[in-house]
């Protein structure tokens, strides 16, 4: 390698992104993003309950999907600008993929969410991990949400296929 292609960055601020920005946070930052977290949680919070509502999901889900996505894109996203959280063209796909496997707010269909959750979050993991980001500068995000939604629930659907149902007594 040469000196140019080496990172100087130690490995900790490289897969902790918030290391290399908390010493910028003072008071009048810290003050200015609460507020700002503060206003936005009062337009998502309830945009997330009518988000799980449309996936066919309990709206405690879409107080879930409001709050996770955000607390992880600040400590381990790669900018101080960002925006996490449900949306309806996810919602819309999470029912249109389930819907066929299981009755909706049924425990099957959350667990079959939750799986579609999870692979499409190692997706993700995965294509950051091998420094995909660079690529997804050139896709819509609703092609990125689409490839990543549609790859976790036919991974999905094949499994729930192949798993043994009990017989109705």
């Amino acid at each position: 390698m040469t000196p140019s292609t080496v990172s100087t960055t130690p490995l900790s601020r490289r897969l902790l992104p918030f290391l290399r920005w908390s010493p910028r946070v003072d008071a009048a930052t810290l003050k200015a993003d609460a507020l700002a977290g503060l206003i936005g949680a009062v337009v998502v919070l309830p945009q997330g309950v009518a988000f799980a509502t449309l996936a066919g999901l309990p709206p405690e889900y879409g107080l879930y999907c409001a709050m996770v996505p955000t607390v992880v894109a600040a400590l381990f996203g790669s900018s101080l600008h960002t925006v996490a959280g449900p949306t309806n063209p996810v919602s819309l796909m999470v029912f249109a993929v389930l819907s066929p496997l299981a009755m909706p707010m049924t425990p099957h269909y959350i667990e079959l969410a939750l799986t579609l959750a999870l692979m499409s979050g190692i997706i993700m993991l995965a294509m950051g991990l091998l420094r995909f980001g660079s690529l997804v500068n050139f896709m819509s995000s609703s092609v990125v949400v689409g490839f990543t939604v549609s790859r976790a629930s036919s991974a999905t659907s094949s499994a729930s296929s192949r798993r043994p149902r009990a017989s109705p007594s």
